[in-house]
C-alpha cells in the first residue's frame, strides 16, 4: 500500500519529539495544539499502526514510530540543509546549528567558539545538547558532537576543537590540607578524601597519574561521589574542603592564583589528548561547515 504522509506531518510528529509534548510542539510551530493532534492521528491513520503511546503525562514512541523516526530524521535534515543551501548562496549563512556535547566543555572551551561563531553567523540559531554518553548524532537529531578521546562510529569525521591537550591536576583546600596533611607521593593518596566522578551506568573516572612516562592509578577513599554530568561543580565541595580532586588544570588557574585551592603533586599531573568535533561522512549543512571552519582555525 502505498504511503500518502506528507513531510509536513513528518516534521509535526519530529516536533513533538523534540519539544515534549503537543502543546510545545504546537507554541514552536506556531499552530493550536489539536491541529498537532490531528496530524499525528492522521500519520496513524495514514500507516494504519500508532507511532506514539500517549498519557497524561507522558508520550513515547512505539516501536513502529521508533522505526519511522529513525529513517525520516535523516531524510527531512537533508531537505533542510538543501534548501539552506540554496538560501546561504547570497553569502549569509542561516538555519540551524545543534550540538550534542559533554559537560566538560560547557565552562569554557565553547564559550569563545560560539562567541565567535554567533559574530561571524548572527542568523543562525544555535542549540546545545549537555550529554556524556557517545551518542549517534543523527538519530539524536544534532548536526555534530564532541567527546573526549572516544571511539567513533566508521562512518563519522572528526576534527579537534579548542586545546589539542589538556592537563589533568589535583587540588586541595588549604582548610584539608592543615587538618589531614599533604600527600608527597601517589600511594598517599589512598590514605586521603577524594572527590570523584561517576559515569552514567558505570565506572568511577579513574586516577591516573603520569610522571616521566611512568603511569600510576591511586584509588582514594571516595568522601564524595558526583555524576559527571556535574563535573563543573565539584570545585565547590573542595573549596568547602571535604577533599582532593582531580580536574582541568586550567579550571584550577583562578582558585590556584587567589589561594583557595593549593596544588597536589604538580610533578604526576598527567595530560590527556583535547575534546574533538565528530559528524557525519556526508555532506554538512552550511551552518556546520561554518562552524568546522572557526574550529579549525582556533588552536
Amino acid at each position: 500500500m502505498e504511503s500518502k504522509v506528507s513531510f509536513d506531518d513528518l516534521t509535526v510528529l519530529l516536533a513533538v519529539l523534540r519539544d515534549g509534548g503537543f502543546r510545545a510542539a504546537a507554541r514552536r510551530l506556531g499552530v493550536a495544539p489539536s491541529k498537532v493532534s490531528a496530524t499525528i492521528s492522521r500519520i496513524e491513520a495514514q500507516l494504519g499502526v500508532p507511532v506514539l503511546r500517549r498519557t497524561t503525562r507522558s508520550l513515547h514512541l512505539t516501536d513502529e514510530g521508533k522505526l519511522l523516526v529513525e529513517r525520516v530524521t535523516p531524510l527531512l535534515s537533508a531537505v533542510d540543509a538543501a534548501c539552506l543551501e540554496v538560501v546561504n548562496l547570497g553569502g549569509r549563512v542561516r538555519g540551524r546549528l545543534k550540538l550534542n556535547v559533554p559537560g566538560a566543555v560547557m565552562p569554557d572551551i565553547l564559550p569563545p567558539l560560539l562567541a565567535e561563531y554567533r559574530l561571524q553567523h548572527p542568523e543562525v540559531e544555535v542549540e546545545i545538547m549537555v550529554e556524556n554518553d557517545l551518542v549517534d548524532v543523527v538519530a539524536a537529531g544534532c548536526d555534530a558532537g564532541i567527546r573526549y578521546g572516544s571511539v567513533l562510529e566508521q562512518d563519522m569525521i572528526s576534527i579537534p576543537i579548542g586545546p589539542r591537550t589538556q592537563q589533568m591536576a589535583l587540588a586541595v583546600a588549604p582548610t584539608y590540607f592543615q587538618e589531614h596533611g599533604m600527600p608527597l607521593e601517589p600511594e598517599d593518596l589512598t590514605a586521603h578524601r577524594a572527590i570523584r566522578y561517576r559515569l552514567k551506568d558505570g565506572p568511577l573516572l579513574p586516577w591516573t597519574l603520569c610522571r616521566e612516562g611512568q603511569f600510576i592509578e591511586v584509588k582514594p577513599n571516595n568522601a564524595l561521589i558526583l555524576s559527571v554530568n556535574a563535573i563543573d561543580t565539584g570545585l565547590r565541595y573542595t573549596r568547602a574542603g571535604m577533599g582532593i580532586i582531580q580536574t582541568f588544570r586550567n579550571w584550577l588557574d583562578e582558585d590556584f592564583a587567589n589561594g583557595r585551592l593549593v596544588p597536589v603533586l604538580p610533578d604526576w599531573w598527567p595530560e590527556m589528548d583535547g575534546p574533538r568535533l565528530y559528524y557525519p561522512n556526508r555532506s554538512a549543512p552550511q551552518p556546520l561547515r561554518s562552524f568546522i571552519e572557526i574550529c579549525r582555525s582556533t588552536v
